[in-house]
Parts: structure tokens; C-alpha cells; sequence
């Protein structure tokens, strides 16, 4: 049998609840709901670093953040094999439409070719969504006109005609490299789109339909005591919120609006693929919609960590590959698995030094010896906005070495983690087997989390994110979200 063709889509910013069909969903998303029902699929996938640049780097290295290196948005660039790198080496025609979110920006990271832009803003003159803009009669930055930020949870319904929208455009590309491949070798495609990250502005249709619907409300636990008092208003790019405001339901209405259209637009995709070609759909992390009063990623909740995660292939491969369809794996899995399946499913070999796994066992209903994920993620210049997690999305053990605290959540009887078992004498056996699951994770790395078999809180400042290689090359680093300098 021929390898298969490839299809890589993955949105930005999209929860794992926020596909039609789940407990508890209220967005329709017919194609996904397709995919998740026919293919395999993975409830219990996060991104281990829930923040564009690590997420992705992981996800296009297979590698853990404290590998590569990076734990939060840095213009550092990635080096060593990739998986567009790999699969191109081995005779596939790769390339990217959308979102690569990689620095130097354009680099090519193993894609043959690209239409790149790293998001609906404009104003890159080297952002081929910009171009297509200013040669279809539109002005420089009209894809932000509108006025929404695209880190901010002001929202509003499109401005300019859908085919303008980037949503739209980045589907146009992938089908028009569809068209014109070299169809004598196979191919990987990743389709990568901006939204659901803000702004949130899908078209009318979409955001209307989901203003007028009875969205719930944001969750918030009973361990939350700090709600911001927003008597003044609250700053667009906050990350803190009252998740109570008119506002927010604005931005969980253009949010599930956004994730509505683009599942639109990739049935226009499944439309057209050749019958030899296995699709994977994910997100780089998800987006906290007001839950516990956050918006936005970074954090260790389920809104921000947990993501969606699909196999989907024609029966031949399923049948050549052992997988049954239709199933759902109880798998822990995150983004570094991707590169190691997508290697084993094109049989090519996987590099010694990746950190993810094949799932080709886990579909095959097989013991897999993993019986949780950590994740972390944190700033360069202060640890007070880091955390480590474990998990295997039947319960969660969060720790903040700033804070010296720890949280834990039984995902089971409690998915919107409303209370925080941490101090309950109930569970002190389980919330040990976690910490000490962490401590393993965390013993003898340099930046003193464990000593003497206990973790050790961190006080003051601390550049413990990145590796020393990355931070003698500190000319580099900016902290970054969608190209943009941050702050928290």
C-alpha cells in the first residue's frame, strides 16, 4: 500500500470541550463531530505547555518543553530534524497554510512551501494573508478594522465580506495546494488556523447564532477568592475577569461562533481529499472563556490545558494499521505524540531523541506503558506565573513553585474543577501518588524544584525556563504572543 497522504489540522486556542457531541457542549460542529465518531478519539489530550510557541514547537519536534527549551512565547528558533523535515526527507511534499507561530518568522522548519501568516492581523508586510488582502482592494490591517484585539475578549460579528476572513482564506490556500501537488508523491498538509483565538469575529451568522442561544455561563470553583472587581471596567487584555459581564458572554458567543465556521470550513476540505489520506485534527491549548475568571491560555484548568484530538483514516488503513474506528482511547496524550504517529504510520524511522510516542498501539486497543502526562509552563522573568501539572484527565495534581501551593481535582465527579481537594484528608493517599509522580518528573533538574525527595518552593526571580544555550542567546528572546511583545 502506497503512504498515506497527511492532513494536519489544527486550530488555535480551542478547547477540548468545544466540539459538538461532548458532555456538556453547546457549539455544532458537524464535520468534527464526523471525524471524532468515525476516527479515534483522544478525551484525555493536552498540550503540555499550554502557550502557541512551546506547544507548537513541541508538537513539530516531538519533544517536551523542557527539552526544546522554551516554556513560554519566545522568539527562539527550533533547531534539529521537524516533522515536515522528516516526512519531506523521506519523499512527501509538505507545506503549510495558515499559522506556524515559529521564529525566524518564514523559516521554513521542512515545509516545501508555505502560505503563511501567523494570524488575522496584517500589518507583516512579509504575511501573505496581508497581501492577498492588499491585492483583492482591501487597506493594510483591514483584517483588523474591526478594532477587537487579538489578545482581548472584546468581540463583535466580521466586518468585511467571509471571503475576506482569515478563517476563510487559509481554507482557500490549503485547497488550492490540494489542487496543484505533485500528485506522483504523497503529501502533508498542515492546516493551521488562527481562531478560535481572539479576536473572536466570526461572520454574522455565526456569532448570532450563538449570542441568541442559551450559552452556559463561565464556571467558577469555590477555591476562587480573588474575582476582579471591575466597578472600572476591565482592561481588554486582562487576563483576570468577572466572568459574570456582558462582555464575556460576547466573547463566548464570537468564540463558539469561530470554532462553527471553521469546522465549516473544513468540510470543504474533507470534500476534496484524495481517498488514501488519514486526517488528525488538534489544537496548540485551549482558552480558559471566563472559567475560574481567566481568559486566555498559560494555565494548568482543564479550559487551557485540555485540547481535542482526532485520528481519523480510510478503512484501508485502518484495517493495514490494526484500528478498529469509531473508538475512543483513555490514552493520556499530548502534542510531542504526534510526530512519532505520523513517522510509524508513513513507516518511517523515529529519531531516538523524540519524547513523544506512536499511538498506533493505544488505537489498536494495546497496553501503552504511560500512565499520565506533566506539563509546565512559565515566564523568563518571574516565576510567580509558573506551574507544573500531572495528570491522566481522571485526576489533576497542579504545584506553583513560586507559591509553594498545590491543587488537586477529581476530573471524574468533577470536570469544570469546581473544588479543590488539595487540603481534604479524604484524598491525602491520592494527592500523594501524584506529588510524587511530579517529584520523579522533577528530580535532579537544575532548577532546584526537588530537594531531599520533597519539592522546594522558589522565591524571587529566576530564568529557570530556558536552557543555557537558549539564554546566552537572550538578544533573542521576546516574549511574544501572535508577534507582539506581552506582558502579564
Amino acid at each position: 500500500m502506497d503512504k498515506p497522504n497527511i492532513v494536519l489540522i489544527m486550530t488555535d486556542e480551542q478547547r477540548g470541550d468545544a466540539i459538538g457531541g461532548l458532555p456538556g457542549s453547546v457549539v455544532d460542529t458537524p464535520y468534527l463531530t464526523q471525524l471524532r465518531t468515525q476516527g479515534v478519539y483522544f478525551p484525555y489530550a493536552y498540550s503540555a505547555c499550554p502557550v502557541c510557541v512551546p506547544a507548537r514547537r513541541t508538537l513539530l519536534s516531538g519533544k517536551k518543553p523542557a527539552t526544546h527549551g522554551v516554556l513560554m512565547n519566545y522568539r527562539v528558533s527550533l533547531e534539529g530534524d521537524t516533522l515536515p523535515g522528516l516526512l519531506q526527507k523521506a519523499g512527501y511534499q509538505t507545506h503549510l497554510s495558515g499559522k506556524l507561530h515559529l521564529f525566524p518568522e518564514r523559516k521554513r522548519y521542512g515545509f516545501e512551501s508555505s502560505d503563511w501568516a501567523d494570524g488575522c492581523y496584517s500589518s507583516n508586510p512579509d504575511n501573505d494573508y496581508n497581501r492577498f488582502l492588499l491585492e483583492n482592494g482591501q487597506f493594510n490591517e483591514a483584517g483588523l478594522s474591526h478594532g477587537m484585539s487579538y489578545n482581548g475578549y472584546a468581540a463583535r460579528p466580521y466586518h468585511l465580506d467571509e471571503k475576506f476572513h482569515y478563517t476563510t482564506w487559509c481554507t482557500d490556500m490549503a485547497l488550492r495546494f490540494i489542487e496543484r501537488r505533485d500528485k506522483t508523491a504523497p503529501f502533508f498538509l498542515n492546516v493551521s488556523y488562527h481562531q478560535p483565538h481572539a479576536p473572536c469575529t466570526p461572520p454574522a451568522y455565526y456569532y448570532n447564532k450563538y449570542w441568541n442561544a442559551d450559552i452556559p455561563e463561565p464556571c467558577v470553583g469555590d477555591w476562587v477568592d480573588d474575582l476582579p472587581n471591575t466597578q472600572n471596567g476591565m482592561p481588554v487584555n486582562a487576563w483576570r475577569v468577572d466572568p459574570s459581564s456582558r462582555s464575556i458572554r460576547e466573547y463566548r458567543a464570537g468564540y463558539l461562533g469561530c470554532v462553527e465556521q471553521i469546522d465549516h470550513q473544513i468540510g470543504r476540505i474533507l470534500y476534496k481529499l484524495p481517498p488514501n489520506t488519514i486526517v488528525i485534527f488538534l489544537s496548540d491549548h485551549g482558552e480558559m472563556l471566563g472559567d475560574h475568571g481567566w481568559i486566555r491560555k498559560r494555565s494548568a484548568y482543564e479550559g487551557s490545558a485540555r485540547i481535542p484530538f482526532i485520528m481519523w483514516m480510510p478503512d484501508a488503513y485502518a484495517k493495514k494499521f490494526g484500528i478498529k474506528q469509531g473508538t475512543v482511547s483513555d490514552l493520556p496524550v499530548e502534542l510531542m505524540d504526534v510526530l512519532p504517529t505520523v513517522l510509524s504510520m508513513a513507516d518511517i524511522p523515529i529519531p531516538e531523541d523524540v519524547d513523544g510516542i506512536s499511538l498506533l498501539p493505544a488505537m489498536r486497543g494495546e497496553k501503552v506503558d504511560r500512565d499520565y502526562i506533566h506539563g509546565e509552563c512559565c515566564r523568563l522573568e518571574t516565576i510567580g506565573t509558573g506551574m507544573q501539572f500531572v495528570t491522566d484527565g481522571k485526576e489533576k495534581y497542579i504545584w506553583y513553585p513560586a507559591l509553594a501551593k498545590e491543587q488537586f481535582f477529581d476530573l471524574v465527579i468533577d470536570p469544570q474543577e469546581l473544588t479543590d481537594l488539595a487540603k481534604s484528608k479524604e484524598h491525602v493517599g491520592r494527592i500523594k501518588v501524584w506529588r510524587n509522580r511530579l517529584i520523579k518528573e522533577l528530580e535532579g533538574r537544575p532548577e532546584g524544584f526537588v530537594k531531599q525527595g520533597s519539592l522546594q518552593g522558589l522565591k524571587g526571580p529566576t530564568p529557570y525556563c530556558l536552557s543555557e544555550e537558549l539564554l546566552a542567546s537572550g538578544s533573542n528572546l521576546k516574549d511574544t504572543d501572535n508577534g507582539e511583545t506581552t506582558k502579564q
